[in-house]
């Protein structure tokens, strides 16, 4: 089979398409034919190896783990384990998976589920990764309510675009902030107000929000804070930024380190692949609530290139490759 892979960590060149041998399949695996990958920053962060403390973590010290790069998945169940018992043959699956940017892919039992009746293969397999970070983000962490003031930065890229649709679904009022030629999209999936960063400061409007979600990683947490209210949540989402050893994670450590010590909650987290939250979104997509949002879509040969373009930082939602 064709896949996209690479021997050592760096740029967008040490990805090749190439003819390996099709995954073999566990007892708790499934195998799909892979119609389409959805592509995120964490793509790029394994291609790299930035920063360095993903090595240490465990995906491998001079070069990745995994050779195949991809894990957001959609595509059809080819073969089962032996213990699989909920999915059968030519069954229509998304989530997430060792290796999607090829034409097969194993995946385990509870990492997958039923795709979205009313979504392509394209828009399905956009959803894994970002939906679960704005839902836990949104609901584990900043334990979202009805009424509730909610700003979202970033707002038009691939989290920060089902974040928007999610906290609405919730019944917040939403803010989202985004560039000047994304305010229109932001605004097309339910904003109910948008602020141009490159006009505006939203720490400065007088603002303040019950609830901030910032999945941009460029701001102070002291800025943060300013547009959040006095016993409001922030959550920080991802680690962009910053030193080659650390990322931005620096900015993490210092909104948990100073926590305790203020009124305000100021959270972080690390997202978690599970079916249960794979169903959750499913019912949210399939009840209309959130659609997802793609920019452009690559074939297979053309991952480096879509790799490219999210490093690019310019995305509008989310980028697909297809197989």
């Amino acid at each position: 089979m064709k896949a996209i892979v690479q021997d050592k960590y760096g740029s967008a060149d040490v990805l090749e398409l190439t003819d390996i041998d099709t995954p073999v399949v566990g007892d708790h695996d499934v195998l799909l034919r892979v119609h389409a990958a959805g592509a995120h920053i964490g793509d790029w962060h394994i291609m790299t190896g930035l920063p360095y403390l993903i090595r240490i973590m465990g995906y491998g010290l001079r070069g990745p783990k995994a050779r195949v790069r991809g894990t957001d998945v959609a595509g059809r169940v080819e073969a089962l384990g032996k213990d699989v018992t909920q999915f059968r043959l030519g069954d229509e699956v998304f989530g997430t998976c060792d290796g999607s940017f090829a034409e097969y892919a194993t995946a385990r039992m509870d990492k997958v589920a039923p795709k979205p009746a009313n979504l392509t293969f394209e828009q399905a397999a956009t959803v894994p990764t970002s939906g679960f970070t704005a839902l836990q983000g949104l609901r584990d962490v900043g334990k979202i309510q009805p009424g509730q003031k909610v700003l979202i930065i970033g707002a038009a890229g691939g989290v920060g675009s089902f974040a928007v649709q999610m906290a609405k679904a919730y019944g917040a009022h939403v803010t989202g902030v985004c560039s000047t030629t994304k305010v229109d999209l932001v605004r097309s999936i339910g904003a109910d107000d948008v602020i141009d960063y490159t006009r505006d400061d939203f720490a400065e409007t007088g603002q303040r929000y019950d609830l901030i979600l910032d999945t941009a990683g460029a701001r102070s947490v002291s800025h943060l804070r300013r547009a959040l209210a006095p016993r409001g949540t922030l959550v920080i989402v991802g680690a962009e930024g910053g030193g080659r050893w650390f990322g931005g994670t620096d900015r993490q450590l210092r909104a948990l380190m100073l926590s305790p010590f203020v009124s305000q909650k100021l959270r972080t987290f690390i997202s978690k692949e599970n079916g249960e939250d794979l169903v959750a979104l499913k019912e949210l997509i399939e009840a209309g609530k959130v659609t997802p949002v793609i920019d452009k879509t690559y074939p297979l040969s053309e991952a480096p290139e879509a790799i490219r373009y999210l490093e690019d930082g310019h995305a509008r939602g989310k980028v697909v490759i297809t197989v």
